[in-house]
């Protein structure tokens, strides 16, 4: 009896020790962390291995509220990773304008415990050192999560690449800044939580993506909207050095003034956060602490902004990116045709010119020569277009021209296709998130009237973004060539109906608005 338990011990060390040697394909549900053992599930043909809800930090509830990501406690059984961890505390995802159920997180759960990950990996072991894509979901730093059905992995991670995304705190549990937490942080800064959560997940994948057969050398950063403002954050950011070499900027940057650019100063937040915190009649940390999460979302719907904190940003992105002390990488990154986002009436054209006198004066004639209003209908159309270029399009134009300034390999695309849509879906064009499902060949999650031309753009579209997260470049596979971008060419490829490069067309326009939103 003693000798058989003997038995039983050695084996079951032996497979401690070697489950991370063990080919994937034989010990399918088994992967040695760094924190503990874990299982997972696969793909109905058993070809994609899937691991969903890895913790990566620690809770971050309680004393952990507003503190940087904490270690994971580590666990001594096998802990079962097959279901998406909690979305980050937010609104109740209710579909609202374009965007029907598929782009919004699931009902529930929806905890401050949140920061989880979720791994795809079709290798069949350990030593494969395949690329590997990491997603940063949007959503305005007050929304979103990695349980999004348009995040699913598996279509990318059967093209030979490990897929992972990821959970960070969103709102007030994200970017929530007071002098009080400054002080108690060690690093004499607050207010950017939900980007020191992405980086806690990076250095998770540099430490662990080797035993799902992923590349911790070759790694892509990949976000849209809040999620590409996200990747323009990481690469600016010091903390982040080394954990990436490649990033894909889906409409967002913060290289330009606007509401989330990252030029909120700490002072700026602190004083943000006090007057928060006074709203709570509480007189310590402690006490702010210990208030529901939902009371807290209810207050703080304003606080969502990533912060200049001395410490995950130095500076601004723009003075970051300008004394050269950004993180080296290869850029893809575009915008849609359609995401303009008008948050307020839209005005008539008389009304429309008139601002651009006030606003623009000298220079109105040649705003309105790129922002027409000789009817309501060429001003309803300029004020989308306009909304489009300052929101997105600038932002990723200028980074572009940045990076390709500085010799480093620059792709732009310009997404035009108009997403099929029935109903109240039908009116829009290629609006803001149409690209998602096309770029990680995901139509399937979506209700839509797919056409053939659907499936053929996404069929492209992914295989550029492969290849660009296995090389740094877009091109091969018999895809129409897709040009570096240069300063002087400004070529593009047109995501459309037709996948074809291009002159970017409205240059002549962002180079207008870039002057005018940096004030040349």
């Amino acid at each position: 009896m003693i000798a058989s338990r003997r038995v039983l011990f050695i084996v079951t060390a032996g497979l401690l020790f070697f489950s991370s040697f063990i080919p994937l394909s034989h010990f399918a549900e088994i992967i040695k962390t760094d924190a503990g053992l874990i299982s997972g599930t696969q793909s109905a043909d058993g070809g994609i291995k899937i691991f969903k809800g890895i913790p990566f930090a620690a809770p971050p509830v309680g004393d952990l509220r507003w503190k940087a990501p904490q270690p994971v406690t580590p666990w001594k059984q096998v802990k079962e990773c097959n279901a998406f961890g909690a979305s980050p505390v937010q609104g109740k995802p209710v579909p609202f304008s374009m965007w029907s159920k598929e782009f919004l997180i699931p009902d529930e759960p929806i905890n401050e415990d949140c920061l989880y990950l979720n791994v795809w990996t079709g290798a069949k072991t350990n030593k494969e050192k395949l690329p590997v894509l990491v997603w940063i979901y949007g959503g305005g730093f007050a929304s979103g999560g990695s349980g999004v059905p348009i995040y699913d992995g598996e279509a990318t991670a059967r093209k030979g690449i490990v897929f992972v995304s990821i959970n960070y705190r969103v709102g007030i549990f994200g970017f929530f800044a007071h002098p009080e937490l400054t002080k108690e942080s060690g690093k004499n800064a607050s207010g950017n939580y939900g980007l020191m959560d992405q980086v806690a997940a990076l250095q998770w994948v540099k430490r662990n993506i080797a035993a799902f057969g992923g590349d911790p050398e070759n790694v892509t950063i990949a976000g849209q909207s809040a999620g590409s403002m996200s990747v323009n954050f990481l690469v600016g950011s010091p903390i982040a050095k080394g954990l990436f070499n490649k990033a894909i900027a889906e409409s967002g940057a913060g290289l330009v003034s606007n509401a989330f650019g990252g030029g909120t100063t700490l002072q700026q937040a602190e004083q943000d956060g006090e007057r928060t915190a006074k709203s709570f009649a509480v007189s310590s940390l402690a006490e702010l602490r210990k208030i529901s999460a939902d009371e807290l979302l209810k207050k703080g719907q304003g606080l969502r902004s990533p912060v200049v904190d001395g410490y995950v940003l130095p500076a601004s992105l723009p003075e970051i990116f300008a004394q050269n002390k950004e993180n080296e990488v290869a850029l893809l990154t575009g915008w849609n045709e359609d995401e303009g986002l008008l948050f307020g009436p839209v005005k008539n054209a008389v009304d429309f010119r008139k601002q651009a006198a006030q606003q623009y004066a000298a220079d109105s004639a040649t705003f309105l020569k790129y922002y027409p209003a000789d009817d309501d209908k060429q001003a309803n159309t300029s004020q989308l277009n306009l909304s489009r270029d300052m929101i997105f399009g600038v932002q990723n134009y200028t980074w572009a021209n940045i990076s390709t300034t500085k010799g480093k390999k620059t792709f732009v695309y310009r997404f035009t296709r108009k997403v099929p849509g029935t109903g109240e879906y039908a009116k829009y064009g290629a609006f803001h998130t149409g690209e998602v499902p096309y770029a990680y060949d995901n139509l399937k999650f979506v209700n839509r009237p797919w056409e053939a031309v659907d499936h053929q753009l996404a069929s492209v579209m992914s295989s550029y973004f492969v290849n660009f997260i296995k090389s740094g470049n877009p091109n091969g596979n018999s895809l129409p060539r897709w040009p570096l971008y240069t300063a002087n060419d400004k070529q593009i490829m047109i995501l459309g109906d037709k996948q074809e490069a291009k002159l970017i067309p409205d240059r002549d326009a962002l180079d207008f608005m870039y002057k005018k939103m940096s004030g040349q």
